[in-house]
């Protein structure tokens, strides 16, 4: 159809609001500066300026201004810039950066609120005005941009309509910080080459405090992030000099800043051990089918039209026939010029499609650059650019991803063409989410390998930072400033730098003498002392990269039948675990639940939590060898309200079963409810250590008791086992040496443990609580549960003293033996007991007993006390100071215990008459264990410290402790090593110091002796009859001679 027949149609038109709106593209400030500069290197520029002009009136206090030395625009290429999404630089083949015709207005309209370019070619000057003031002031809805030109020698105005020259320079005039005709041609001589482009961006962007968002007081020699710490903040996002550093892989333009040079940098020349690697894939293909369906749709059309002008021939020459004037014959010749001019459009626009779809099949290829950054080992990670350009930097990818030492400080540098990967608008990243992820999983594969061939690891990764001045624990701190480090990096790194003429990369030869050299920004060849390389014509080296291969580990097939059947196993015991868990329906039953099991978080969401709280942080420290990490270490002070939860329990004297069995039967004075023990219950708690073993009753089948299934940390919890084996094998010996006990004393032993449950010698098992099986039975009122105490006959229930509570006093019946009897005292050893000392009560163990007649002394040695208090203390038996240690609740066992309980004789509850503490015991042990951590807390680690005091309970018990003591370790030992290397160092100084002083006290020596036999032989000459044979009569005859003188 004709364009004429759409003249009636609505056109899409671009409002005021739309500048604003392109501009939110732009979330890092840093980045629409960026592009102004983009537009700089797509221009050819060999030099760009970026300086601010003072100007108090505006908003923001000065100007922003972009001059370079670019092919700058005539009148009608400054057309295009006022052309939302039109570029002449787009295309398949293009290497320039712009593609899609908005950098200029989104990153200008970015930083302020107006811009100005002026721009010159030729012989033309254009000035082109684009401003939001002037739209709010005039409160205007469409866009419009004043573009008036000027002639270059005569100054005169290029154009043919007075009137809108007029209407253009007047709002320029009033709305530009520039008021007249003379101030822009000062703009003008600016430009002092023959060509290019100067952009002056004013009334900047402010933050909420009213100052602008680029900071240009605080560094006079650069443009910094306002508001932005220097401290855990990378380079490249706080400085624009680094940032412009880096933001070309092979720049060609140099960069000045606020008048003076930025120091570019081709990353691959700054790292250390540098290794090429190659990579080719085919799922790069989002861009190549795009642009095959874009070369298929215009081959189709010039398809059509080359159809339809070759229709138009054969009709025509059938409709001329054998006329042959010569207007037929011209009419003629143009017809089949126009068919076969379109014929060959058609034929090379079907080529290039079939180019296209073949490209489309071809692997794309890349080149994967690493190398390991010894100036500052932090900045690591990937930088990925497209068509040169900075996109992406830092991507942490394989090891790094996981914050070990593994890869740290290894930096990746890949130059991604847009037929791989195509960026957004912004350029700060790319369109494809999904490649990309692909690429710097592919990164990450080449990572490992590269980590492999430099063979760090194998050497010790400690050892390797050492050698280049890392000495401090923390992984951020920079390196040592000694000039002995300093120069072992710079010889490793040989210096690249950039002739300021030729604009060529030199690499100088490495000098002792110029480590730390500053070099001037208009370094040429000339001064390159390499002889080869001093002058501009000669050619550029080119880096001499060795070049290294993937080595994939080829899977058998026995490895993946393995891993499929433990992928299988794995889904079987979830699915198990799923059926066990009991299904929670009302709040009711969430309240049966024991406290730190129903206010518990699941694990998933425990580990989102831990997720989403990781930083950049990553434990750098080494491991801690095995003979310190395996060495005892000095338990902290208990606090005062802790309870013991660890210590075992002596083994329970064994009952004869004719007794055990009398003791059984129900007796008629037996069926009254029996007083309970007044010692108090301690909380369930999933941090309970002390299992609890069967006791002589049998249980009734009343309800099922609550079961909790625990997830085991496989690592902790083979050291606790061993830790409770070898408790298991003490208590085993102690009680092999309480065997040969008389009949009666067994009976009393087993009378005075009954209500309590002793404890299990099986390993805890500690982990998260997951799964709960409660049923509950009510008991009656006044009525002792068969479950809880077996009833027994008066004659063999005695009221034993160790279960009195607080060292309440025991009162004896006939039927009880008396307690200060020496054979019945010595059963006492092993008890664990609580002693008070300075109104703190500590743990502690009977270790000796002392009888006589009027008392019992137990000594007992405590497992935790403070320095200042004694290891253990005689105590009166039964007195206010001594009291047993309250035996665990059922509900606190492990689930095995549980189960051999409920399958062996029921243990007896002790009394829970008296209010609980469950509460009281959990909040001291959350503050102890918030104290404990806000202690030893390692400095990198990646929860912060001040989170620790608003952790909950929950939170608490899901704290990562294994990583914590990890990481604490490591910066020990990095530390230890530090201070070691440090006084290996001292020492070694002082060796040289004292062979030194050695050697001159030897030398002072000879010279002394030397001395001494001239002066002999000079007293000789003297006076000849002189006799001197040793030092001590030459040195007496001097002094004597020096007394008769005075």
């Amino acid at each position: 159809m004709a364009y004429s027949s759409y003249s009636n149609l609505s056109r899409a038109q671009l409002t005021f609001e739309y500048l604003h709106t392109n501009s939110t593209t732009h979330e890092f400030l840093f980045g629409a500066l960026a592009e102004l500069v983009d537009n700089s290197r797509d221009a050819n520029a060999t030099r760009i300026d970026i300086y601010t002009e003072k100007r108090p009136e505006l908003r923001g206090g000065y100007m922003l201004c972009f001059l370079d030395d670019g092919t700058g625009m005539d009148p009608n290429e400054a057309t295009h810039v006022i052309q939302f999404g039109k570029s002449s630089k787009r295309s398949p083949e293009s290497t320039q950066i712009g593609q899609y015709g908005n950098g200029l207005k989104s990153g200008s309209m970015r930083i302020g609120k107006d811009f100005i370019l002026f721009t010159k070619q030729g012989t033309t000057l254009t000035c082109l005005f684009l401003s939001r003031t002037f739209h709010e002031e005039e409160g205007l809805d469409e866009v419009i941009v004043p573009l008036p030109s000027w002639d270059l020698k005569t100054k005169e105005p290029l154009t043919s309509d007075p009137e809108k020259y007029a209407i253009e320079t007047e709002l320029i005039f009033k709305y530009s910080p520039f008021k007249n005709e003379q101030q822009l041609m000062e703009q003008f001589s600016k430009i002092e080459s023959s060509s290019g482009t100067l952009v002056i961006i004013y009334n900047l962007k402010l933050m909420d405090n009213r100052e602008p968002e680029l900071d240009v007081e605080t560094d006079h020699q650069d443009i910094l992030m306002a508001g932005t710490l220097a401290e855990g903040v990378k380079p490249e996002r706080r400085s624009f000099r680094a940032y412009a550093a880096v933001l070309y892989i092979d720049p060609r333009m140099r960069i000045f800043i606020q008048g003076h040079k930025v120091r570019t940098k081709r990353l691959s020349c700054c790292l250390f051990k540098p290794r090429v690697y190659k990579y080719s894939s085919t799922r790069f293909k989002t861009r190549a089918e795009q642009e095959v369906k874009k070369a298929d749709h215009l081959a189709k059309i010039a398809e059509e039209k080359a159809r339809e002008a070759e229709s138009k021939r054969v009709a025509l020459e059938a409709r001329l026939g054998e006329d042959l004037s010569k207007d037929s014959r011209a009419i003629l010749r143009k017809v089949q010029d126009s068919a076969m001019m379109l014929k060959r459009d058609a034929d090379m626009k079907k080529r290039v499609l079939e180019a296209k779809q073949k490209a489309l099949k071809e692997p794309k290829e890349l080149n994967f650059i690493f190398g390991v950054n010894i100036e500052q080992r932090d900045l690591d990670g990937m930088f990925v650019y497209n068509c040169s350009r900075l996109i992406k930097m830092y991507e942490k990818t394989g090891p790094q991803l996981e914050g070990g030492m593994a890869c740290g400080g290894v930096v990746g540098v890949v130059d991604v063409p847009y037929l791989v990967l195509e960026p957004t608008h912004n350029k700060q990243d790319f369109a494809d989410a999904k490649e990309y992820r692909h690429l710097l999983k592919s990164m990450g594969e080449h990572l490992v390998q590269y980590w492999k061939d430099t063979n760090i690891a194998q050497k010790g990764i400690v050892k390797f930072w050492d050698e280049f001045g890392y000495l401090s624990a923390s992984w951020s701190a920079p390196p040592s400033k000694e000039l002995r480090y300093k120069r072992r990096r710079a010889m490793e790194i040989p210096l690249t730098i950039q002739c300021d003429k030729c604009l060529k990369w030199r690499t100088l030869p490495f000098q002792m003498d110029a480590v730390d050299k500053r070099y001037p920004d208009s370094w040429v060849c000339l001064m390159n002392p390499d002889s080869k390389q001093d002058r501009c014509d000669a050619p550029e080296q080119k880096q001499n990269l060795p070049c290294g291969v993937l080595k994939k580990d080829k899977q058998t097939s026995e490895d993946k039948q393995k891993e499929l059947v433990d992928k299988i196993k794995q889904q079987q015991e979830k699915l198990e675990a799923l059926q066990k868990t009991s299904t929670i329906k009302s709040a009711a039953d969430v309240k049966k639940l024991p406290l730190d099991v129903s206010m518990k978080p699941t694990e998933s969401s425990s580990q989102a939590t831990r997720s989403s709280e990781r930083s950049n942080t990553r434990p750098r420290s080494p491991p801690l060898p095995a003979h310190l990490k395996n060495a005892p270490s000095a338990p902290p002070p208990r606090a005062s309200s802790q309870r013991p939860t660890r210590t075992p329990a002596p083994p329970p004297p064994k009952v004869e079963p004719s007794r055990s069995r009398a003791a059984a039967k129900p007796s008629p004075t037996a069926a009254k409810p029996v007083p309970k023990a007044t010692a108090k219950t301690p909380p369930p708690s999933r941090s309970s250590r002390t299992p609890a073993k069967a006791s002589s009753a049998k249980p009734a089948a009343t309800g099922l008791r609550k079961r909790i299934i625990d997830q085991e940390d496989s690592e902790e919890e083979e050291e606790e086992e061993e830790e409770e084996e070898q408790e298991e094998d003490d208590s085993e010996e102690e009680s092999e040496e309480e065997k040969p006990q008389t009949k009666k004393s067994k009976m009393a032993a087993a009378v005075s443990n009954r209500g309590k449950v002793v404890e299990k010698a099986t390993p805890p098992k500690r982990g998260r609580l997951d799964e709960v099986k409660t049923n509950s039975q009510p008991e009656k009122k006044g009525v002792s549960a068969p479950t809880r105490q077996a009833p027994t006959t008066p004659a063999s229930v005695p009221k034993s003293t160790p279960m009195q509570p607080h060292g309440a006093k025991a009162k004896q019946t006939p039927q009880q033996e008396p307690d200060n009897d020496p054979k019945n005292a010595q059963k006492d050893k092993g008890l664990l007991v609580e002693v008070r000392v300075n109104k703190e009560w500590y743990t502690g163990k009977v270790i000796a007993v002392e009888a006589n007649k009027q008392s019992i002394r137990w000594k007992v040695k405590f497992d935790y006390v403070p320095r200042s208090t004694p290891k253990d203390r005689w105590v009166f038996k039964g007195g206010d100071e001594v009291r047993l240690m309250r035996p665990p609740s059922p509900i606190s066992q492990t689930p095995d215990t549980q189960q051999e309980t409920e399958r062996g004789p029921a243990p007896m509850e002790p009394d829970t008459t008296q209010p609980g503490t469950s509460r009281e015991v959990t909040d001291s042990l959350v503050t102890m264990l918030r104290t404990m951590l806000r202690y030893f807390f390692p400095p990198a680690f990646r929860i912060p410290k001040d989170d620790v005091n608003s952790m909950t309970a929950e939170e608490l018990v899901a704290f990562p402790l294994k990583e914590y003591f990890q990481q604490y370790e490591s910066g020990l030992q990095s530390l230890c090593n530090s201070y070691q290397s440090r006084a290996d160092a001292r020492a070694k100084a002082v060796e040289e110091k004292s062979n030194s002083a050695e050697v001159k006290l030897k030398e002072a020596d000879e010279k002394l002796q030397k001395l001494r036999t001239n002066i002999v032989a000079l007293l000789q000459k003297v006076q000849e009859d002189i006799d001197i044979n040793t030092d001590d009569e030459l040195d007496a005859y001097i002094e004597d001679l020096l007394t008769k003188g005075d």
